[in-house]
């Protein structure tokens, strides 16, 4: 695998543009994830970059919540943890150590790919809530996709493996209509 920290930098500022973009008539707007709000995807994205950064430091990403409660400047919570997480990506040591991720414990390499990929599908989750898909960099999804399909098994969803069944694309769909869809989420 060849360094996989430059595509999570790239997920990451696309990430942030997308939060950016984001009103407060946006915040109540429902996203592809069925239990959350735009406003509840941004509070997970928050744990996301936040969890990335533990994960990447030899901490306990599960020592965070699953949705970061009570943010209100969304963008500011974002860029404050996305400095840490920069400086974190700055070592190329992480790459081989060895990381405790929500799902298992995997080389560093591996982990910053996985959050890459998981980073990218939730930047398309904003994006379509938002109506802001035209804001997404589609060669990120053409990376995420065999990335997805490596550490999401298609079979035994749901408990553990928290995503929805498989849905059906044509195979000519666009990178990110295959990569969500891979993920469990309507197109």
């Amino acid at each position: 695998m060849t360094d996989p920290r430059p595509m999570l930098v790239r997920a990451l500022d696309q990430t942030q543009a997308m939060i950016d973009t984001v009103t407060p008539t946006d915040l109540d707007l429902p996203t592809p994830c069925p239990e959350y709000d735009v406003r509840t995807l941004l509070g997970h994205m928050i744990t996301g970059i936040s969890r990335i950064n533990l994960a990447l430091t030899g901490q306990d990403p599960l020592s965070v919540p699953t949705v970061t409660p009570g943010v209100t400047d969304f963008p500011g919570a974002w860029k404050e943890r996305r400095a840490l997480v920069d400086e974190t990506l700055s070592d190329p040591a992480i790459l081989t150590m060895t990381c405790t991720v929500p799902w298992g414990t995997i080389p560093g390499a591996a982990a910053v790919a996985s959050y890459t990929s998981e980073m990218t599908t939730h930047a398309w989750d904003l994006a379509k809530a938002t109506g802001r898909t035209d804001l997404l960099d589609d060669e990120l999804a053409v990376y995420c996709l065999p990335l997805a399909q490596q550490f999401i098994p298609a079979a035994q969803r749901g408990g553990p493996i928290p995503f929805g069944p498989v849905v059906e694309v044509a195979a000519d769909a666009p990178a990110y209509d295959r990569l969500v869809a891979w993920v469990g989420r309507q197109p």
